[in-house]
């Protein structure tokens, strides 16, 4: 199917613009969300834990933990190791986490709107299955 790429890509900029002027109004943009999100649904993570979701070098996680402690949302809890660097959200992170998932869940539904549920889990199940295939892909570079 020629032509998936260009789709998906047209698709993913204009939704990360939108979802970064949802967020704006609490000072987040969307990779400093994907931070809360993780923590949100992991429990307390290590920045090595959070980098290895988002196959993000572990400086650029750093940064983005330094912002949303400037910002009060997560806080260094200790850890076994006083090397390693635990990360948990704040009572005020969890509740900006809770305003800002019933928004994104609100622009969900609308840009949703007009597609079948078939096809809106279909799509839900198939986007993660393209992801894995590439991870493979990648794992088997001398294919």
């Amino acid at each position: 199917m020629e032509g998936f790429f260009q789709r998906y890509l047209s698709l993913y900029r204009p939704l990360i613009t939108k979802l970064n002027e949802l967020l704006s109004t609490y000072e987040l943009s969307y990779s400093l969300w994907q931070v809360m999100f993780y923590i949100k649904n992991h429990g307390p993570s290590t920045l090595v834990d959070i980098s290895n979701q988002y196959q993000v070098e572990k400086p650029t996680i750093t940064r983005r933990v330094h912002r949303l402690e400037e910002l009060e949302i997560v806080k260094q809890i200790p850890g076994k190791d006083r090397r390693e660097k635990i990360i948990q959200l704040t009572e005020k992170g969890d509740e900006i986490y809770k305003e800002c998932r019933k928004k994104i869940t609100d622009l969900e539904h609308s840009v949703m709107e007009g597609i079948n549920s078939d096809e809106k889990i279909t799509t839900f199940h198939t986007l993660p299955k393209i992801k894995e295939n590439i991870l493979q892909r990648e794992g088997n570079k001398s294919d």
